[in-house]
């Protein structure tokens, strides 16, 4: 096209080119991270359950997903609590393990609340709507539990059977590889024989709770 003098068709070519070329990155970047999410998912841990406090790990994983939050969005803001039950004692669990699964349920409440706050804007209701974010513990008989409650969106009903399923998300393109909660619920289920249970109303919230057997 240059050497015909056509100069209009070469910035568009060129234009295409560098749009397609930053497809290519996004994509590469994504298909990368889909990638090792499968390897994660699919593989078997080689550590060995050691006495873990759980109260001070689900305060260091809340710690950990607060600023890796902040470190990509300067604007976070929100309230976060804690109710720890002081009279949990030690249970083994592999602590790596369950600490991933308490950053993804962290991470993924900071991520709805603050797309809710950010969906209000300019609807003169994101003035009053504050977002929160907790996270508590219980011992209650010969079961540990771990809540993470957020005030986001709630999830829906329709979707609501599919969210622990490999791939599935509803986030868009590039957000999320849908891995985050179909591993989560792997860890819990067949690494400690626990359970991974949700409850959410529509526009109020939603609440994960992790349920561990004591095993001291």
């Amino acid at each position: 096209e240059l050497k015909n003098g056509n100069f209009k068709e070469v910035n568009a070519i060129a234009t295409d080119i560098d749009a397609n070329e930053k497809k290519i990155i996004f994509h590469g970047k994504r298909a990368d991270g889909i990638v090792k999410g499968m390897l994660q998912h699919s593989r078997s841990s080689s550590g060995t359950k050691e006495p873990t406090d759980i109260n001070a790990l689900a305060d260091e994983y809340l710690r950990l997903a607060y600023h890796g939050f902040r470190a990509k969005d300067k604007s976070f803001n929100v309230t976060i609590k804690t109710d720890f039950d002081p009279g949990i004692g030690k249970i083994n669990i592999l602590p790596q393990d369950i600490g991933r699964v308490i950053l993804n349920l962290i991470t993924n409440a900071f991520y709805v609340v603050t797309k809710k706050k950010a969906s209000l804007k300019g609807t003169g209701t994101d003035t009053s709507f504050e977002p929160l974010v907790v996270v508590k513990t219980k011992q209650v008989g010969d079961k540990i539990t771990i809540g993470v409650q957020d005030n986001g969106f709630g999830i829906p009903k329709e979707i609501i059977d599919k969210i622990f399923q490999p791939f599935f998300t509803t986030k868009p393109t590039g957000e999320g590889t849908g891995l985050g909660l179909s591993m989560s619920y792997d860890i819990i289920t067949q690494g400690h024989d626990g359970e991974l249970k949700v409850e959410t109303e529509q526009d109020a919230g939603t609440t994960f709770t992790i349920v561990l057997p004591v095993r001291k």
